[in-house]
């Protein structure tokens, strides 16, 4: 017993620093995200404005009404997606588990299309409850199917087989559509930031505040699942049940994100790896709030970079998480890291 207390506090201590340089990181992309632009501003024009509320009429708006927004909405959405992945890759005891690979992110795109391009009435109030079902429905098919698979590796063969026919039936969807229902569709289905305001915003605050708080709840068993489906079993854990209501959350975070935003791709996936690494842990109660923090940091980054890079043309921030998810993803598997089914 005493040899584990100088662990724990090393392993608290060891959470300090990716704390911090996720925090500068974080300051840095939201001073960029602010300041840089048109119409162009001194920093003293900036803080006054942030802080006085003083300054030019559409400066202030600017800041106001259009970027401050998207920087909350970006790290909250970041961070849904980066404890999905945690939990997700947890539940499965497998480092490629994702929503990219299980059929959320394809259902909630699938049944958000739908609306646009079938005209359903149905109020922008309720979309995040719409891309839950979708997320739900793609989630469910891929367990239902893999019901006389063995092991997570089936599990997610089968995923990526349900996302692939849910993904062809977006194609067939989107071909029945309008020119102008195509143009909606584009941007949306490569996720993107741009044109989000407060109201955005305030239809994901609920969701946050409540779904994202009941993932630290699984930290315990998510790490007696690491140790595998039998010897977690052996510890009490009803794994079946357990995996279900864990990817049902997972469902609901990211289901909830692409109401908003669209399909963000490779957030879920590479902040739990970023976060173990920088932890050298698979401890969930360290890993999950770091990949968290990681995920609303990186997809705050990657927005950055998505608005000013090629500005005054911006390109979708799903493209540039897919090219930065795409490049970590070979790192790690050149460090030999990715390719077990270990968590």
């Amino acid at each position: 017993m005493q040899e584990q207390i100088p662990l724990l506090v090393n392993g608290r201590r060891s959470m300090l620093l990716p704390f911090f340089l996720f925090g500068l990181l974080f300051l840095a992309a939201a001073a960029m995200q602010l300041k840089l632009g048109s119409p162009a501003m001194t920093w003293e024009e900036l803080l006054s404005i942030i802080f006085c509320r003083t300054g030019d009429d559409l400066r202030r708006t600017i800041v106001w009404e259009m970027r401050i927004p998207r920087i909350l909405l970006g790290f909250m959405v970041g961070t849904m997606l980066g404890a999905a992945g945690a939990i997700m890759q947890g539940a499965m005891n497998n480092k490629l588990a994702g929503p990219e690979l299980l059929g959320i992110s394809s259902g909630a795109s699938l049944a958000m299309a739908a609306i646009t391009v079938l005209h359903l009435p149905i109020t922008v109030l309720l979309h995040p409850a719409v891309a839950l079902i979708g997320g739900l429905a793609g989630g469910l098919s891929v367990l239902i199917a893999s019901r006389g698979s063995r092991g997570t590796v089936g599990l997610l063969l089968i995923g990526m087989s349900v996302s692939a026919i849910l993904s062809g039936l977006l194609i067939i969807l989107i071909s029945l559509g309008t020119s102008n229902d195509v143009n909606l569709l584009y941007t949306y289905l490569l996720g993107s930031l741009a044109n989000r305001n407060w109201n955005h915003v305030l239809r994901l605050l609920p969701w946050f505040v409540t779904v994202l708080p009941l993932a630290f709840f699984f930290t315990s068993t998510l790490n007696l699942m690491q140790l595998g489906d039998e010897a977690a079993a052996g510890l009490g854990v009803q794994v079946r049940r357990a995996r279900m209501w864990m990817l049902a959350l997972c469902t609901a975070l990211v289901a909830i994100t692409v109401a908003q935003c669209g399909p963000i791709g490779y957030i879920a996936l590479i902040a739990p790896h970023l976060a173990r690494s920088l932890l050298r842990s698979l401890d969930a109660r360290s890993v999950l709030p770091l990949s968290a923090i990681c995920g609303g940091v990186l997809l705050t980054a990657a927005d950055t970079v998505a608005r000013l890079l090629l500005y005054p043309m911006e390109i979708p921030v799903g493209v540039w998480t897919t090219i930065l998810g795409g490049g970590l993803f070979l790192a790690f598997f050149a460090k030999g890291q990715g390719g077990g089914t270990r968590a």
